[in-house]
């Protein structure tokens, strides 16, 4: 019998600088890997409500939905297929944001530097999408 399909949801949160726009990545030390932030849906939680609390909880940022990206869909590290869903994201408050267990960096990165720092293709595919969005001045 296959594993079914675990359902995530995340945000690629963006802000603009003068220099261009900056995306946050976390490190999660597990896999020692810059990630998107993103995670599961609790049972009975709706997969917006589920990104954003995601985000908050990896981020420390509180944001706000912006457009669908878009869904990837891959093998994770236990093996089990996972859809994951992303919003483009922008922040309304924050709060200190503490390494733990599960994610131990936070880093403001440009576009470019994410896309050299994030792990899995599907993850830079979704910059594609999102580049033209978010380099407008």
């Amino acid at each position: 019998m296959s594993p079914s399909m675990v359902i995530a949801a995340g945000g690629i949160v963006v802000r603009v600088r003068a220099h261009g726009p900056e995306l946050v990545l976390i490190h999660r030390p597990k896999y020692d890997d810059w990630s998107l932030p993103k995670g599961k849906v609790d049972p009975g939680e709706g997969i917006a409500d589920a990104a954003l609390r995601e985000v908050e909880e990896e981020t420390a940022l509180r944001c706000e939905l912006g457009d669908y990206v878009g869904t990837i869909v891959y093998t994770d590290e236990t093996d089990s297929p996972k859809r994951t869903h992303y919003w483009l994201m922008s922040v309304v408050g924050e709060r200190d944001f503490v390494p733990n267990r599960e994610i131990d960096g936070r880093r403001w990165v440009s576009i470019d530097d994410a896309t050299a720092l994030l792990r899995r293709a599907e993850d830079r595919s979704l910059l594609d999408v999102i580049t033209p969005a978010v380099a407008l001045p």
